[in-house]
């Protein structure tokens, strides 16, 4: 992801700061120096970028700093608070409620993904519990519908549309009052772009705004224009009552920086932003939380939230009375699921202290996960008794022969998968006594790993990556006082 670079950066700067031994004018200058290249070359605005400078050489006044005060501490949260003020809007945009109807219209123009961000929103909120519904209101681009139509079968959520209707008032009409018939809580309509800003295209929306009454109108920014966004979004702003912006393509382009600032200075809240094409590269945009992931500094609430979508609270007593009972091919499999269904590997990473999703390249994380879903492809072939043992020394050669015909794998894959399995299975016996903690609680997390067992589990270049033993040691430590350090940036509760 492009904005890993920007982050990279920026910590860099920091951490060469964080090296010299004497904090001095020409130390913090040379930081501040990288930090504006970065931002630079991720196109924000040079006024933004130029008052940033100024505002952290007032706060960081090193003449005026009694001896004893933590230079790099302070230089530290300056630059993190001016990056927060940079990409806050100021305002919040409005939230859909569970069990009560809302309908979201999403504007933009052609080519800036707005079809498949409709589908991506719809199966977040879906995961979530929502009951969504999708509608197609573009009858200007051919095939609108037909991809609407695939993206929202992929996702399993009903849509309404029509290849025989040219009017998108009334489809959009006739699609809002089917669903809310049905009870569903969130009507998603999609609504026809153009090349240009024309007349028509704003007119169009109105009508449709006016006649469907949504309750919050999202509109959809392509992140490669950079700082024009400004513009863009203030020119759909005047045209209907837009309450939130998400950003698209954020993996493809030097840009996203540039445009998230620029849409922060029209005062839209950015909500979520596209970070690849599939359905789970789409990310809740908060920034404290964000702007904390760029700088290496982590989202560990947010880390620990995502274990709880995938394990709930309910579930996890379950988990850890069958993993005690022994590692088993059905629970890696189970795992597997679970991996998969967390989303990008970067994404996860980037969200703990020290990492950062520069450690997990593009190719990389592809090539892992079509790794794992090759391993469950092989256990699909497997027999109950198979997967329900904990003693690798079942899967004979007979019986490998036959797992690797049934899955259409050669038998060195399966052989592969056995491997892993008793890597992970040697793993979790060093592991015993992990609990999950509770949400918020990441001190327990900290309290229930030990060091080694972290760096047995980590694998080598990732392990490198952090600093070695000394590295991963901080790293915990900072887990530890987690919470403590969010307080001190302004992301505790």
């Amino acid at each position: 992801m492009v904005l890993a670079q920007l982050g990279g950066s920026i910590t860099r700067a920091l951490q060469q700061m964080s090296n010299a031994t004497v904090i001095d004018e020409k130390v913090l200058n040379d930081c501040l120096n990288e930090i504006n290249r970065a931002l630079l070359q991720s196109d924000v605005q040079f006024e933004l970028v130029r008052d940033m400078r100024t505002n952290i050489k007032k706060i960081v006044n090193l003449q005026d700093l009694a001896a004893g005060h933590n230079k790099r501490k302070i230089i530290q949260q300056a630059v993190f608070n001016e990056l927060c003020k940079m990409l806050d809007p100021g305002k919040s945009s409005f939230v859909p409620k569970k069990g009560k109807t809302s309908v979201v219209m999403f504007v933009g123009l052609q080519g800036s993904g707005k079809t498949t961000t409709c589908t991506k929103y719809a199966h977040y909120y879906q995961k979530k519990g929502w009951k969504p519904a999708l509608v197609c209101a573009d009858t200007f681009r051919a095939g609108a519908f037909d991809q609407l139509k695939q993206n929202a079968t992929k996702a399993k959520t009903p849509f309404y549309g029509s290849y025989m209707e040219s009017d998108p008032v009334k489809i959009a009409v006739e699609g809002v009052e089917r669903f809310k018939e049905e009870n569903r809580d969130l009507i998603i309509v999609d609504t026809s772009g153009r090349h240009k800003q024309e007349a028509a295209l704003f007119e169009e929306m109105r009508q449709v705004s006016e006649a469907t009454n949504p309750d919050l109108v999202i509109f959809v920014m392509d992140s490669s224009i950079g700082q024009a966004a400004f513009d863009q979004a203030q020119a759909f702003k005047q045209s209907v009552a837009v309450g939130a912006v998400i950003i698209t393509k954020m993996d493809g382009h030097a840009k996203g920086g540039g445009s998230l600032s620029a849409v922060a200075a029209t005062k839209s809240p950015v909500i979520f932003i596209g970070t690849g094409e599939h359905m789970d590269e789409f990310e809740v945009f908060e920034v404290k939380p964000f702007v904390s992931r760029l700088l290496g500094m982590g989202d560990l609430s947010g880390f620990v939230d995502k274990i709880h979508d995938i394990v709930p609270m309910d579930k996890q007593p379950e988990l850890l009375q069958k993993l005690s009972e022994g590692f088993t091919l059905r629970i890696m499999y189970e795992q597997f699921q679970n991996m998969l269904s967390m989303g990008p590997m970067s994404q996860v990473l980037s969200m703990l202290p020290g990492f950062s999703s520069e450690l997990m390249p593009k190719g990389q994380e592809k090539e892992s996960q079509a790794k794992v879903k090759r391993y469950m492809t092989i256990m699909d072939s497997m027999t109950n008794e198979e997967l329900d043992s904990s003693n690798p020394k079942l899967i004979n050669e007979s019986r490998m022969m036959r797992i690797a015909r049934g899955s259409g794998r050669l038998v060195r894959e399966v052989l592969d998968m056995m491997e892993e399995y008793k890597r992970l299975a040697k793993l979790w016996s060093k592991m015993k006594g992990l609990k999950i903690p509770k949400k918020g609680d990441m001190s327990a997390l900290s309290r229930n790993m030990n060091a080694q067992n972290m760096a047995n589990a980590l694998p080598s270049q990732m392990l490198k990556q952090i600093g070695g033993m000394g590295g991963l040691q901080n790293l915990m430590k900072q887990m530890g006082s987690s919470r403590d350090m969010m307080g001190m940036f302004g992301g505790g509760e």
